[in-house]
């Protein structure tokens, strides 16, 4: 680079030489020494810049580097979070399920336990009905053996009547 700097500043300066002399003149050595000293600090300036110019790309980097960094936590925790909301939106869901299928199914023994109490209900009913039935039937039964039972009474008593002899009075044999 400074073989390169130093032949631009030669033919720089040969240039001007040429344009304002017309002839050559010779250089001398303190030139020579002053132009070496002016290449050597163009050159320590160079160098700087470019250190000055890697540190501050080196910074670029690392600061791009720091900011993919933190976009990337950033996606992971939002990610993250989408994940917990997720998996409660899930949770959520499969406890409402759950509480919709308890429900339906004390809805169902409910049902069950109201027809189970129906069904109860009529086969009380029903043996009430025929303990009624029965009761009747036995007064009925009753009403006729008392009946049966006064009609052989009053036809006794008629025959008694009916008769008029001692023989229907008399005592029986035995008693």
């Amino acid at each position: 680079m400074l073989v390169m700097l130093l032949s631009v500043c030669v033919q720089a300066a040969e240039t001007e030489r040429s344009k304002a002399v017309p002839e050559a003149p010779t250089v001398s050595a303190e030139d020579l020494a002053a132009i070496g000293e002016r290449i050597r600090q163009t050159g320590a300036q160079i160098r700087a810049d470019i250190k000055e110019e890697r540190a501050r790309l080196d910074a670029q980097k690392a600061q791009e580097e720091a900011e993919h960094k933190r976009e990337a936590e950033q996606a992971r925790q939002l990610a993250i979070r989408e994940s917990k909301n997720r998996q409660a939106a899930e949770a959520a869901q499969a406890r409402a399920r759950l509480e919709a299928a308890a429900q339906a199914e004390q809805v169902e023994r409910e049902r069950q336990e109201a027809l189970r109490a129906q069904r109860q209900q009529a086969v009380k009913a029903k043996r009430e009905e025929q303990i009624a039935l029965a009761a009747q039937s036995v007064k009925a039964e009753q009403a006729a053996r008392r009946q049966t039972g006064k009609e052989k009474a009053i036809e006794a008593l008629s025959q008694a009547r009916a008769s008029t002899g001692v023989r229907a009075f008399a005592e029986e044999p035995g008693r």
